[in-house]
């Protein structure tokens, strides 16, 4: 592999963009991977082909690097879309970007490197790497509203060993002044992308077109408080998710938040905000980079959504194969079934599970007291 070639991926954007310009600065040379995983019909051109696609293409000619485009659309909606309905369906919440990062952008950059003789691969998220006792880590971004380090949990080391991310050190207003200097003024004054790139609006809308048979197959179930007492009717728990307090469609005279969902029921659980809070949660497909290390000593913290704070906690242990009991030093709100659990010992990402339903958990917590 040659050790001054880098394949990055490249969206068109801001980051993306001053990620390029920063690695031909270092004395790499860049060759840009473009990704059509799922064409939202507002960001087409008049020929069909996606804005970003274009875009990408412009910045590639302009910094006159080698562009290449993978269209992997079909892969994407089978595994990621799919994914993402089932998930409700099944009363979860995901996050598609923490299945989409390890099954196709990051796979697809090492597949396209090693085709492209490429010995590293980038991208445009602000996060860092470190190597220590033979350990490949994901460190958080120096910005801390940018940082997406909660993202890319799910990575193998065998990955991050050959992966180079320009903007981790970086502030976002000081990469678009960067953009700015070099001569990219529009570009640096670009808004921001979705969070979820194959969602524009309400998810809701979203399952309903890609799954018309939503609403025949679950269709309208009952509220219902902690004694199982009916409050009135919901539209269908997929269309809910715990902690939700805001379009509930219902009023009961003072606020009110989903607690549970029971697909099986279809009922959605509703209670007061103090009712959500716990100190505890189950996890499930749970990963470490190095469980001896951190999941046994302290200093250990965990996220359990892409925004919140890092809340210090403990991994009990396995009351299940495959099935984990964590406690926090705290109490935490909605523990959301579907979402990340990520790991951190300071600023290091030591490990991450997906949250797992929190049926059962009160048989678990007097044996682990």
């Amino acid at each position: 592999m040659n050790n001054r070639r880098v394949l990055i991926g490249m969206s068109g954007g801001i980051d993306s963009t001053a990620a390029c310009l920063m690695l031909q600065e270092q004395g790499y040379e860049v060759i840009g991977l473009t990704m059509r995983v799922f064409d939202v019909a507002s960001q087409l051109d008049a020929d069909g082909t996606p804005r970003f696609i274009r875009e990408a293409r412009e910045v590639a000619s302009r910094l006159g690097i080698e562009h290449h485009v993978a269209d992997e659309r079909e892969g994407f909606r089978d595994k990621i879309v799919g994914h993402f309905i089932d998930e409700y369906l099944q009363g979860r919440t995901p996050n598609p970007c923490v299945m989409c990062n390890p099954l196709f952008k990051f796979r697809l950059l090492s597949e396209w490197a090693d085709r492209l003789d490429c010995a590293y691969i980038a991208t445009g998220h602000y996060v860092q790497t470190v190597c220590e006792h033979g350990h490949h880590y994901i460190v958080t971004g120096d910005d801390a509203q940018k940082d997406q380090s909660y993202f890319l949990w799910h990575l193998s080391e065998e990955v991050l060993s050959r992966c180079l991310f320009p903007l981790g050190g970086w502030q976002k207003p000081a990469v678009r002044q960067y953009l700015a200097d070099r001569g990219f003024t529009l570009k640096a004054r670009e808004g921001e992308s979705m969070e979820v790139c194959f969602i524009e609006g309400d998810y809701r809308d979203f399952l309903r077109q890609h799954c018309p048979e939503i609403d025949s197959r679950i269709g309208q179930g009952k509220f219902v408080d902690t004694a199982g007492r009916t409050l009135g009717t919901h539209q269908g728990y997929p269309y809910y998710t715990i902690g939700q307090r805001k379009g509930l469609g219902i009023a009961l005279g003072k606020p009110a938040y989903v607690l549970k969902l029971n697909p099986e029921k279809n009922t959605v659980m509703l209670g007061d905000a103090d009712q959500l809070l716990t100190r505890y949660m189950l996890v499930n497909r749970l990963r470490a980079v190095d469980a001896d290390r951190f999941f046994t000593g302290g200093n250990l913290s965990v996220r359990i959504r892409y925004r919140s704070r890092a809340v210090p906690c403990e991994v009990m242990r396995e009351v299940e194969p495959g099935r984990w009991l964590i406690r926090f030093d705290e109490e935490v709100s909605a523990v959301t079934p579907g979402q990340s659990a990520v790991f951190y010992v300071g600023n290091r990402l030591v490990g991450g599970a997906f949250i797992a339903s929190q049926r059962g958990i009160g048989q678990w917590i007097a044996p682990a007291e």
